[in-house]
């Protein structure tokens, strides 16, 4: 083995942006991601143990089930350094358990998309003071939307769309479809003019949103000639992945049920599409109706990937010597003399002439050669960082320059 330092030109640091798309469908209460079929193991229905839909965050208990191969879960003793669960109170900390008890969690940890209808989006609770009982306004209904109303008018400047009160409407008195989209999906952001929502009604498309414009609105582009073409339905928070979808016009005049715990028939429209994305809306809790729906959504996130390319160089000249046993020729005597105070190596051993010949019964002459298999990369104190294996060996030859391509994801 032999030390080669790398050069000005040979290290080179890069940013590889990617593009990787998801596509979600949903119907009947299930969310199907990419296709994905249910896919059973040997000791669990699902071999990553989450729903369908969903994408298990580290991806343990892989085929586990409770048994004779239970789920593994993280856990940590109680002790002076005070180290507990983040998900864990003080209160709960301090006096919950004793020291040396152990606390536990479970795995695995997994994501999907989500939805929430909400009903006039501002509404907030009523407090009355029980002194003087003056009435106030308490707790929002719906908390997702109030965490939300400063981004939407800080994207105002890209759209009057993303306004929380606009000559469009005031948001908080609206009818309001957010849905939620885990970054774990789109990486940085959503990429901009990628976005697709698709409403479909016993397999038939009423309904397109796409962000052509790329500026956050969601505009109605199909199918050609339906009601509600060309309008704005909605508006997407790329950065953030949420999608709030406002549009109210019908898109079918048949009734269905979609909202959950609600006798009420409604028409298709905006304000329901994605029923059924872990928002408690099965047929169980509306109607048989509800099943006529299918949703399809799709977009492309953003995702920079920091790459390292180092090139190791084997020079003509250099690298022609090899740590295998099999470089030398077999049967040598290894050791010439040896006490306690001696130990020399024999200085005549002979490299084994691995050349090859094109004719029976005939050796070709002896040239340095040497079968390069991997290449190793060590820090500037000689620590190992990785090791770059070929899945062939490259034969090297005394008159020859090699350059070998790394290349890194970090």
């Amino acid at each position: 083995m032999s030390f080669r330092k790398f050069g000005q030109n040979d290290v080179i640091v890069n940013t590889m942006r990617t593009h990787p798309k998801s596509e979600f469908f949903i119907y009947d209460g299930k969310v199907y991601y990419n296709d994905k079929p249910n896919q059973s193991g040997a000791f669990s229905s699902q071999v990553l143990n989450v729903p369908p839909g969903h994408i298990s965050l580290y991806e343990y208990n892989i085929d586990r089930a409770a048994g004779n191969n239970p789920l593994i879960y993280p856990f940590v003793t109680k002790g002076s350094s005070n180290i507990g669960f983040r998900t864990m109170t003080t209160t709960e900390y301090v006096t919950g358990f004793e020291y040396g008890d152990i606390m536990t969690g479970s795995y695995p940890f997994s994501a999907s998309i989500t939805r929430e209808y909400m009903v006039q989006a501002g509404t907030r609770s009523v407090d009355v003071n029980s002194s003087t009982g003056e009435t106030f306004a308490g707790a929002p209904t719906y908390p997702h939307f109030y965490a939300l109303k400063n981004r939407l008018n800080f994207y105002g400047t890209l759209s009057e769309h993303y306004k929380v009160s606009s000559s469009y409407g005031d948001k908080s008195l609206q009818t309001i479809n957010l849905l939620s989209v885990p970054s774990i999906f789109f990486g940085d952001k959503i990429d901009p003019g990628t976005v697709s929502l698709k409403w479909y009604l016993t397999g038939t498309l009423i309904g397109e949103l796409k962000d052509e414009k790329r500026n956050g609105e969601l505009i109605q582009t199909g199918p050609y000639g339906s009601t509600g073409s060309g309008s704005v339905g909605g508006v997407v928070l790329y950065n953030e992945g949420f999608m709030l979808l406002t549009g109210s016009w019908a898109l079918s005049d048949v009734p269905l049920h979609l909202v959950s715990g609600s006798a009420t028939a409604v028409s298709a429209s905006w304000r329901y599409f994605g029923a059924g994305a872990l928002d408690n809306v099965t047929t169980g809790s509306t109607s048989t109706t509800y099943r006529s729906a299918s949703f399809n959504m799709s977009f492309k996130g953003t995702n920079d990937i920091q790459t390292v390319t180092m090139f190791a160089h084997a020079r003509r000249g250099e690298v022609n010597y090899s740590n295998n046993p099999t470089f030398l020729q077999y049967g040598q005597t290894q050791v010439e003399n040896t006490s306690s105070i001696v130990y020399e190596e024999n200085s005549s051993r002979q490299i084994y002439n691995s050349v090859s010949s094109s004719y029976a019964g005939y050796d070709a002459d002896f040239e340095r050669q040497v079968y390069i298999s991997r290449v190793a990369i060590y820090d500037e104190n000689k620590n190992l960082l990785g090791i770059a294996t070929l899945s062939d060996p490259v034969l090297k030859k005394e008159d020859e320059d090699l350059s070998f391509k790394i290349k890194l994801d970090i």
